[in-house]
């Protein structure tokens, strides 16, 4: 389009999609937003980072071509919109972008920027991964067993803000047709008349197009298994739900790759003993066998025989180089990646256990002020990565807060455009310059022995570790 605010680069080219795959120039044009409050010193680091690793990497014969959009307080001072329909235009034309963190705005309107973006590109997987730097100090005796990949659900769930205030006329037009219809559910409400309704949609396209990503993402990055997390004992339609479409989506596109949790028990079962009948198996993947009825002792043998059909592919112990598809409820979830992180790589789930997971998990290895992310549509190619933290006001213009979030996003979408090698040496620059304990002031308050330097500073340590 013909942008009247945006300064489109001469001499860089688009970054498109063909059958799949990201065709990346050499001279990618790439948008981005320098974010609000804190952003501008964090942009100004990390930018430098970026173009340092690209030039090194590639000895001159790559570089980024940057492209300022508008967002958040900037946009809103010089265009008095908080999100231009231009900056929309720009992500969608040329794909890959980055931004930083942006203000919400108080009142009504956009709720939020950073949700606004999502739903415009339909950017369905919020992608978090989670690790430890070695020396970035961590509340947790070994930090170094996390090494996470979330794929959380980017726009159904309670993203969809589907809500009805109590004490409006929506509100209670919608309880006067929920009680009419449906009298059963509406008598559940231990308030009716004062609560407020929110309305949680959990669909079989939502959950397939996020499991197939976190699958197929799995299986190229050579991880060793994918875990549903899920609330699925207690909203067996919208939960459980995704647990069931995952797990049949699983089955059905990567059948041969694949092997499920219980799936590799009953194989290991009649590996251990050859001679093992279908039902003595059966009693040994479900200790409560004895107590099922009939019919329900008849569905868990047909499942030990549905798996044993598996074994010309995944018997013998094959199934032990398959990526292992399993669940876990979201609150026992919550506690073992605490204390046992090592059964967990790859998770799969729903917006509100994602936004819980991606936090809880990021103050094991730092906070998120050093957490990267990534919002991204693995089906047209458009990706926004962006810092997963606020804009800290308060510390605006100081060069002062850590870059790392953005740093390692802009890690991410490099790897994300098969840049690896310049991916690879952010990686290597910030894991020595945190292991010389030159970081900014959040982590050397809490390192023994730290040189506490400023935004800019670190940026430059990691330029040199490079």
């Amino acid at each position: 389009m013909a942008y009247v605010n945006v300064t489109v680069p001469a001499n860089g080219a688009k970054i498109s999609i063909k059958d799949g795959v990201l065709q990346v120039p050499s001279n990618p044009i790439i948008p981005f937003v320098e974010g609000d409050g804190t952003g501008r010193d964090i942009w100004r680091a990390s930018v430098r980072v970026f173009d340092a690793a690209v030039a090194k990497a590639y000895g001159g014969q790559r570089k980024i071509h940057w492209m300022e959009v508008y967002a958040g307080e900037k946009s809103f001072k010089l265009f008095q919109s908080w999100l231009p329909e231009e900056t929309n235009e720009a992500f969608r034309e040329f794909l890959v972008g980055i931004k930083g963190p942006l203000t919400t705005p108080i009142g009504g309107g956009i709720r939020s920027l950073n949700v606004a973006l999502r739903k415009n590109l339909d950017l369905y997987v919020c992608q978090r991964p989670v690790r430890w730097y070695k020396g970035v100090p961590s509340p947790v005796k070994h930090p170094e067993y996390v090494d996470m990949v979330i794929f959380r659900e980017n726009t159904e769930d309670i993203y969809t803000g589907i809500e009805f205030q109590h004490g409006t006329e929506d509100n209670k037009k919608f309880k006067q047709i929920f009680k009419e219809a449906f009298p059963k559910e509406y008598a559940k409400m231990r308030f009716p008349e004062t609560a407020g309704i929110g309305i949680k949609p959990v669909s079989v396209e939502g959950t397939e197009r996020l499991v197939r990503a976190a699958i197929k993402w799995a299986l190229e990055n050579k991880r060793k298994s994918v875990n549903f997390v899920h609330k699925g004992n207690i909203m067996k339609f919208t939960e459980g739900a995704f647990k069931d479409w995952g797990y049949a989506l699983a089955a059905r596109e990567f059948r041969a790759e694949i092997v499920t949790e219980r799936e590799s028990w009953i194989l290991g079962n009649k590996e251990a003993n050859p001679g093992l009948s279908v039902e003595d198996n059966a009693r040994m993947i479900d200790p409560g066998f004895e107590m099922m009825s009939p019919a329900q002792q008849g569905d868990i043998k047909a499942e030990v025989e549905a798996a044993l059909k598996l074994w010309e592919t995944h018997g013998n112990g094959q199934w032990k180089k398959k990526l292992l598809i399993k669940d876990s409820i979201a609150d026992v979830s919550l506690q073992f990646t605490i204390i046992r992180p090592r059964d967990y790589d790859v998770i799969a789930t729903l917006n509100l256990n994602g936004d819980y997971l991606s936090d809880a998990l990021a103050a094991q290895v730092g906070g998120i002020g050093i957490a990267p992310g990534a919002n991204i549509n693995y089906v047209t190619g458009h990706a926004i990565f962006e810092a997963t933290h606020g804009t800290a006001p308060k510390y605006a213009d100081l060069d002062k807060v850590n870059p790392g979030s953005v740093i390692l996003s802009g890690e991410m979408m490099l790897r994300y455009m098969g840049w690896s090698e310049a991916a690879d040496l952010i990686v290597k620059g910030m894991e020595a310059a945190i292991a010389a304990k030159i970081v900014t002031y959040d982590f050397a308050r809490l390192m023994e022995g730290a040189t506490e330097v400023k935004c800019s500073e670190f940026g430059d340590a990691i330029i040199k570790h490079m």
